[in-house]
């Protein structure tokens, strides 16, 4: 292969014999040991040459040539005896046969993911600045449209992401022959939805026995509809997650199902999952739990507004669901023992008709949410516990020492003078007492988040530090995490499928690259509205110290800005800027900060 490559590249260019980059010995073709022939691999902004023994060299972007990901390449060696060792891009052998989404400037090819420059023997000569070309090989594969059209943003992000299959229409047929079976019916129970007001799907109901101290949580029963194996259900695990985008959602499931079939709508019968959970009221324990498949008949759709109201005035005619608020914030109280309360704010980004930023809500947790939420939670210790130790679990695995010694040194640069204690529990539940007495909770608990590690899917139960849980799964939301409906499976079947590590592994990935889609989507909208609010003054608090970013704290809250005046201000800084600039393929707005 490394002989057919050189061969490949004097076919293309046969001065570099003569030049002395490729030598001929023994009627075998030779490099130079100054250089190399291997691929590129373009990752968060750092590019590396891989050779064919897969050592590592790195590249800085500008040295690429015109090269990307994967891209088979000529280097040669920049040695530095005081840094670590360099290369540039000297010629590009083979183009990988991947596709690139890529934009125009100035009769110039970049990428559009790392705004890399490329070059390509294709004539760009119809072409205008901002339009967005499909490229693979030397061919435009399609041309997606022009960044100054709105409605491309979706189209972007979804490219980018390798999720551009979901523009396409989803439908499915239903598996009658897998639905039908035995059910026990619990008609009869006053079950209810609560969700946002706009819900279309409701994947969950519950119902609480005041007096047997029995909660009922019924789960959307999708893997009635949805055979393992079947055309639906790899659809369904090649998606993985539903995609919540500020104006829409892609489903994981048709919405013939999720918000059809599958839902749990009022006054119609519906298959269910679901956990008979006996509670002690006392201990704040789970005395037993069943889960089995059932036939239930929600009889009423709140939404959390009307639960609030419920709550805050104690409206008769609403007993039981008071009786289980007063006993889930107990239950929540006990919880938080173990596992953390952080102060995070959900940010709704709101579009109009033509996908125009408009504004933006702040979502926080009301008392109906955290209703909803301990319900959720129990059912799903309860499922993962019924795993005994392997199948499929939610995995949230203590921050390492060095993050919590990070953690320490940026908030003692607030002033906190945190330090560490016996364990990371006691450590963290510290820091953010002393953040309360100087009213920094919301910005600490960012940074505490920070520190932890991420959250993801494992066959083996390794416990949930966030939430405080020995054994925790996803149990409640099958009709938009995949996750949740193999768990339903092996909790039906008690067959565990034989590539369950591989399942983790896969939509653990997905879930990380569909929260960088949808942020993606939406810095590019931000983006949008800056470029047409330059010269206004908005403002601002320092997140980043080290590289100068702040986020607007009014108008477009939540938008990322890079200081370009930047002078070293302190962490959480509250400033005055005016924005400057704003690149919307990019996505980076400058701004200025005011004295």
């Amino acid at each position: 292969m490394y002989q057919k490559s050189i061969k490949k590249l004097l076919q293309q260019d046969r001065t570099l014999l003569g030049q002395g980059i490729i030598k001929e010995i023994d009627n075998k073709y030779i490099l130079n040991t100054k250089y190399k022939i291997g691929k590129i691999l373009v990752k968060k902004n750092v590019a590396q040459f891989i050779d064919k023994d897969m050592r590592k060299i790195f590249i800085e972007l500008d040295k690429l040539n015109g090269a990307y990901n994967d891209d088979l390449v000529l280097i040669q060696m920049i040695f530095n005896p005081r840094h670590k060792t360099k290369a540039k891009v000297i010629k590009i052998i083979e183009r990988s046969d991947a596709e690139i989404l890529c934009f125009i400037k100035d009769s110039q090819t970049y990428s559009v993911k790392d705004n890399i420059k490329l070059t390509f023997n294709i004539s760009l000569s119809s072409y205008k600045n901002g339009d967005i070309l499909l490229i693979a090989k030397e061919k435009i594969v399609s041309v997606v449209g022009n960044i100054s059209d709105t409605k491309i943003d979706e189209k972007i992000s979804l490219y980018l992401y390798k999720q551009n299959f979901r523009s396409q229409e989803y439908i499915t047929n239903i598996n009658d022959e897998f639905k039908m079976r035995d059910r026990v019916d619990l008609t009869n129970l006053p079950f209810c939805t609560i969700d946002p007001a706009s819900a279309k799907d409701h994947d969950d109901a519950i119902y609480f026995d005041s007096d047997l101290n029995i909660l009922y949580v019924a789960i959307a029963d999708v893997s009635a509809f949805i055979k393992e194996g079947s055309p639906q259900d790899l659809e369904a695990r090649k998606r993985a997650f539903s995609i919540y985008l500020p104006n829409k959602v892609l489903p994981m499931i048709p919405f013939s199902l999720s918000a059809d079939l599958c839902s749990l709508k009022p006054d119609i019968k519906r298959f269910a999952f679901v956990f008979k959970i006996k509670l002690d009221t006392k201990k704040l324990e789970v005395v037993k739990s069943e889960v089995f498949e059932a036939t239930i008949k929600s009889q009423n759709k709140y939404s959390y507004e009307e639960i609030d109201d419920v709550i805050k005035d104690k409206t008769k005619g609403y007993e039981d669901i008071l009786k289980l608020y007063s006993l889930t914030a107990q239950f929540r109280k006990k919880r938080l023992q173990n596992g953390f309360d952080f102060r995070t704010e959900e940010l709704s980004l709101q579009l109009d008709e033509n996908e125009e930023l408009q504004s933006v809500v702040i979502e926080t947790s009301s008392p109906s949410h955290k209703l909803v939420e301990e319900c959720m939670l129990l059912a799903n210790c309860e499922a993962a516990k019924k795993l005994k130790g392997l199948g499929i679990f939610r995995v949230h695995e203590e921050p390492k020492a060095k993050s919590i010694e990070k953690l320490i040194d940026d908030v003692n640069m607030l002033g906190l003078n945190a330090k560490l204690k016996d364990n990371v529990h006691k450590t963290i539940e510290s820091i953010q007492s002393k953040a309360a007495n100087v009213g920094l909770e919301n910005e600490v608990d960012e940074l505490i988040i920070q520190s932890q590690q991420q959250a993801r899917y494992g066959s083996k139960s390794l416990g949930h530090f966030g939430l405080g849980f020995k054994d925790y799964s996803h149990f409640t939301s099958p009709i938009r995490r995949y996750a949740d409906l193999v768990l339903h499976r092996i909790l039906k079947t008690r067959k565990i499928p034989a590539d369950i590590e591989v399942i983790c592994e896969d939509i653990s990935v997905k879930e990380r690259d569909i929260a960088s889609l949808v942020w993606d989507l939406e810095d590019r909208k931000y983006a949008r509205w800056a470029d047409k609010n330059l010269e206004k003054s908005f403002a601002a608090i320092i997140v980043d110290a080290q590289n100068g970013i702040a986020k607007l704290q009014e108008e477009m809250i939540g938008a990322r800005v890079v200081c370009k005046n930047y002078a070293g201000q302190r962490l959480f800084s509250n400033v005055k800027v005016t924005l400057k600039s704003s690149d919307i393929i990019t996505k980076n707005i400058i701004v200025n900060i005011q004295d």
